[in-house]
Parts: C-alpha cells; sequence; structure tokens
C-alpha cells in the first residue's frame, strides 16, 4: 500500500521523531499496543516537547487549514503522527467551526484504538459540543445507534472534562443504553464515565449504580473511589 506523502508543515518534526528515535522503545510500544501500529520510539513527554518546539517555531495553522494537516498525519504509519495530530487540533479546537465534528468522527473510526479516541472524545467532541450545544443530541443519537463502539464509548467519554456541568441525565440515560453491551471498551467507559462523576455528585451515581442492572466491570469502575 502506497504511503501517504507527508505534508511539507510536518517535515520538522518528522525530523525530529527520527533524530529521537528508539527502536528499543519501539518494541515495546507496538507490544503494549498488540501490535497494532508502528511507533517511533519516542516516549510521551519527549514527544510532547518535541511538538511543542515544533509549535513555537512553525506556529499553529489556522483554523481552516487543520483539518488537512490532521489528515495527512493521521495517514502516516507511526503512531506518534497521530497523537501530534489530535494535540496541535486541540490548541486551535476553541476556534474551530460546528463541522469539526465530522472531523472528529473520521479520526475516531480510522485507526481506531482507545489511546486516540480517549483523548478525542473529552478533549475534542467535548470542547465543540460545549460550543455547538445544539448538535449534541442528534450526534449522540447517532454515534449511539452506530454499531461502532468506539463511537458509543465517546458517547460515554466526551463530558469526563465537564465535571459539575456534566448532564447527569444524558449520562446515566446512555449507560444504561449501553448496560448489556459485552464489548469490554464500552463496560470500562461506563465505569469510568459513572467514576469520574461521582467526583461532583457521589449520592447520584451511588444510587444509579445501586438501582441500575451495570455488568460487574463497569459496577467495580464506577465505586472504585466509594470506601
Amino acid at each position: 500500500m502506497k504511503q501517504t506523502p507527508l505534508h511539507p508543515f510536518w517535515q520538522p518534526l518528522a525530523e525530529a521523531f527520527r533524530r529521537n528515535a528508539s527502536t528499543e522503545i519501539a518494541a515495546g510500544a507496538q507490544k503494549y499496543m498488540r501490535n497494532q501500529y508502528a511507533f517511533f520510539g519516542i516516549k510521551s513527554p519527549e514527544r510532547r516537547a518535541m511538538l511543542s518546539a515544533f509549535i513555537a517555531t512553525q506556529g499553529i495553522p489556522a483554523a481552516t487549514e487543520i483539518p488537512d494537516m490532521v489528515r495527512n498525519a493521521w495517514a502516516q504509519p507511526e503512531r506518534e503522527w497521530q497523537y501530534a495530530a489530535m494535540e496541535l487540533m486541540q490548541k486551535r479546537i476553541k476556534k474551530m467551526p460546528e463541522a469539526t465534528l465530522g472531523l472528529c468522527e473520521e479520526l475516531i473510526t480510522q485507526k481506531s484504538w482507545w489511546d486516540t479516541v480517549d483523548f478525542i472524545a473529552p478533549n475534542l467532541v467535548g470542547s465543540l459540543l460545549q460550543r455547538f450545544p445544539e448538535h449534541r443530541d442528534a450526534l449522540i443519537g447517532k454515534w449511539m445507534h452506530s454499531g461502532n463502539f468506539w463511537l458509543q464509548r465517546s458517547c460515554l467519554l466526551f463530558q469526563l472534562r465537564y465535571k459539575g456541568q456534566t448532564d447527569q441525565e444524558l449520562l446515566f440515560e446512555l449507560c444504561s443504553q449501553l448496560s448489556g453491551e459485552k464489548e469490554f471498551f464500552i463496560r470500562k467507559a461506563i465505569g469510568w464515565a459513572l467514576r469520574q462523576h461521582a467526583k461532583f455528585a457521589p449520592e447520584a451515581v451511588l444510587d444509579f449504580v445501586n438501582s441500575t442492572p451495570l455488568q460487574a466491570l463497569s459496577q467495580r469502575e464506577a465505586l472504585k473511589h466509594f470506601s
């Protein structure tokens, strides 16, 4: 399969990635990710420092240019490119238009795994839906009925950063709808979302867990911080 050429914008970062690549770290990362993706082999703190230095010299593209830059990086084989793409996008997310929700769906459903989905859902989708709440119900309804468990997981996790602004009724409804799913990543996400909300509404979460037939993993994760 022919590889997509890297956009010139990304070339300085590519040089930094290649200079700092480690076959040992790459092998460990690939094993951890079940050999689904190639890696340069750069630990997260160093990779983020490289991205920061890159942005300091290159600047952040305009909101209109971000989708092309993100798609180009997403098409590259090394996983560090997907991380760079979504982290760059986060830096411009407050200026991105509502159509960016469609781009987020692309990213969630392409090269899908927990490491990208769990960043995109709260940091990108969550931010966009706070700015464009009129699109929330239609988008969540579409994703919930998509049959794609990564989109469904994103429905559960997009409010993770909302703190006291979480729509509790929606969260509980989504957890109830998905409570019978056998997929590990759904069961785990239900527990994670409830555990996070319990920091702000512990009694409500406890009541919900006690009155809802959740699977054992979801229940255990939801109540992890309760004594």
